[in-house]
């Protein structure tokens, strides 16, 4: 029987599922894509990686004029003020533009968007509001959501999460910030800038988990100067919203004492979730191992024939861009070609200011493995980062002491983000330190201190 409706139909339109599909219709496939959101661009696009960044450049603006920091430079403001209804009208206009883009190159490549979510009722069949689909292949790229944090109730006013963090009419007293991760750190840095006090409160003993150990102190001390407070090695066993306000209940994660703390809000970040609810996995012959993820090969196929999966939805770091990869992969593999992402080369940013990035192995993890030589060089002695009045972070090289290959590289810097792209694309070229130490770089330049630090490797930096 071939009586397929399309090649290739994809679940969900985030950045692993639109990209999926455009790539797959690139490849001559008939394809579809099921979403049941009313704009395309999933999580990341709609409420997670672009509207924050918006809040993020905005309120930095804002705090560097309200600071202080653009009049030592002689830019010198009066009549300072926040109009957080305009700030919030830029982030929705990108929103805007960049959903209606995907759109745009949904009926540029032929690509059907299916509205409604999609269930299985068997395995190559699907229906989406109503209508029953029958496709060659299934790619399943529904992402992921919030990790509820048991007996707390996000009710969007008072208690947030993400999502209601960013539509947030008016800067909070006091922010309680659960979680000391990424998303948590970003959406604090926006709503401290613009004049909360933010509290983080963290399971472990120190934030950013996963992170080289170096980083991670280092955040800390640069988040504390800029007036955040953290609440390390605690956990949260309870939230009372009462009178318009929040009463947090605090405990040593180890046991002991409670303590309360009152916010006007408190956003939970404690993580996030594989998006497999609704989807009727069961009816395509398929299941979810023990962290509600689908388990899938080296190529993106499941253990039913015809069914894909990649992004959030499967093991591995919950990131856009490793999504963005797999969606290429995946689509490749599909039409018979050869798709692979190199999942030890998948950098990570935290877009805070300064950024901190990292790609490969933690310093603690690359010693696990075997000896390692590292290299560091301080942000404090890069010309431009002095020019720049940047002067907080570092540049780490980690390789390893016997072929001298790049194993992990870590920074913080104000553009570290984009800065790591360089040592990915070394990375995954197998470049070594002394391959980035002679690779010359344009002066006067941040990516300049990456130099240095390879150069460090060895013991030879030039400007420390």
């Amino acid at each position: 029987m071939t009586d397929y409706d399309f090649d290739v139909l994809v679940i969900g339109a985030g950045p692993g599922g639109y990209v999926a599909a455009i790539r797959a219709a690139q490849l001559g496939l008939k394809t579809a894509c099921a979403e049941s959101r009313e704009t395309l661009g999933g999580t990341c696009l709609n409420v997670g990686c672009i509207p924050s960044k918006a809040m993020l450049h905005a309120s930095e603006f804002y705090s560097q004029a309200a600071s202080g920091a653009l009049a030592k430079m002689g830019v010198k403001t009066q009549g300072l003020s926040l109009d957080l209804d305009a700030m919030h009208d830029q982030r929705r206009d990108a929103v805007k533009q960049l959903t209606g883009g995907i759109e745009f190159l949904f009926k540029k490549n032929k690509v059907t968007w299916l509205k409604g979510q999609a269930s299985f009722t068997g395995a190559d069949t699907v229906t989406v509001a109503g209508q029953s689909y029958r496709a060659k292949n299934i790619v399943i790229a529904t992402g992921s959501s919030v990790t509820p944090l048991p007996g707390v109730t996000v009710d969007q006013k008072v208690v947030v999460d993400s999502t209601g963090a960013l539509e947030l009419p008016a800067v909070p007293g006091h922010l309680v910030v659960i979680g000391g991760g990424v998303i948590g750190l970003e959406l604090g840095s926006v709503w401290g800038r613009l004049g909360a006090k933010v509290t983080a409160i963290e399971f472990l003993d120190q934030i950013l988990p996963g992170f080289d150990g170096e980083v991670r102190k280092e955040a800390n001390k640069i988040f504390k100067k800029q007036g955040f407070t953290f609440k390390l090695s605690s956990k949260v066993t309870g939230v009372e919203v009462k009178d318009g306000k929040a009463i947090v209940t605090v405990e040593p994660a180890a046991g002991g004492a409670a303590e309360t703390i009152e916010a006007d809000t408190v956003l939970v970040s404690i993580g996030r979730r594989p998006n497999t609810d609704g989807l009727a996995l069961a009816a395509a012959g398929l299941a979810t191992n023990a962290r509600g993820q689908i388990e899938i090969d080296h190529h993106f196929r499941t253990a039913v024939p015809g069914i894909w999966a990649i992004g959030d939805v499967v093991p591995g770091p919950m990131l856009a861009h490793k999504a963005e990869d797999e969606g290429v992969a995946v689509a490749e593999n599909i039409a018979g070609h050869t798709g692979i992402v190199n999942h030890a080369v998948i950098p990570n940013v935290v877009y805070t200011w300064p950024e901190i990035a990292g790609v490969g192995l933690t310093e603690e993890a690359a010693k696990e493995r075997g000896a390692v030589k590292v290299g560091k060089f301080p942000m404090l002695a890069n010309s431009r980062a002095k020019t720049n009045h940047e002067p907080d972070g570092f540049v780490k090289v980690i390789a390893d002491a016997q072929t001298d290959r790049v194993v992990g590289v870590w920074m913080i810097a104000s553009v570290a983000g984009s800065m790591i792209a360089q040592a990915a694309q070394a990375m995954e070229f197998g470049a070594t330190s002394e391959d980035i130490a002679y690779t010359c770089h344009a002066h006067p330049t941040h990516a300049e201190a990456f130099k240095e630090a390879a150069m460090a490797v060895a013991g030879k930096p030039i400007h420390i």
